[in-house]
């Protein structure tokens, strides 16, 4: 077995100390041809299942499928054009999928993106601790995604991910090899933080 590839993510401007996990975290595109056993995959899921939501509703769904189940290649057919380029060399892809409705009370429930995106966020960390990357994904076909899967009313399709172990980023096209080498870079603090006052439109 090919032992994980090292690679230090540059996070360009970091001007705190982070977490250390927080600081690893990054979302590659290369990955190892290499499984990840069942007990693991469960614990990725477990993370979420702890996230905090609104009522307590827990509203996320995680439809996935490792590499080799006939489900794998349904999901990676959903995904755009370009994310098919990379993200099946994967072990593992998984569709997020918010439920929009209050089991209280069939209403809708207007947190249950917001509540999704921590379930991610959780999972996202709970991997990083394990040696794996996620990489999250907008490009993907929502109707493929429905029709491939029987995906009903009241469960919206959020996003897609690629789950795995650190892999060489010389084996890319040259045009993503280029991409998975730029720093991490993120926007300054005084365009989106706000003490006390609100100054955008």
């Amino acid at each position: 077995m090919k032992d994980q590839v090292k690679i230090t993510k540059t996070k360009k401007g970091l001007r705190h100390p982070l977490q250390p996990l927080l600081e690893k975290r990054w979302s590659p595109r290369a990955f190892l041809d290499r499984p990840i056993d069942p007990d693991t995959i469960a614990t990725l899921f477990e993370a979420a299942r702890w996230a905090p939501s609104s009522y307590n509703e827990q509203p996320w769904c995680f439809l996935y499928a490792v590499r080799g189940e006939e489900a794998f290649d349904k999901l990676a057919d959903c995904l755009s054009d370009n994310n098919r380029r990379w993200a099946p060399q994967a072990p593992l892809l998984v569709a997020v999928i918010a439920k929009t409705f209050l089991d209280r009370n069939g209403k809708p429930n207007r947190f249950a993106w917001y509540d999704t995106g921590q379930a991610v966020a959780h999972l996202s960390v709970q991997a990083t601790s394990m040696d794996l990357y996620v990489h999250q994904m907008g490009g993907y076909e929502a109707d493929r995604l429905r029709d491939a899967f029987g995906i009903g009313q009241g469960y919206e399709p959020t996003a897609m991910m690629a789950v795995g172990y650190l892999g060489d980023p010389a084996e890319l096209p040259d045009d993503l090899h280029e991409r998975e080498a730029n720093p991490q870079v993120r926007r300054d603090p005084s365009e989106w933080l706000f003490h006390g006052s609100w100054t955008k439109g």
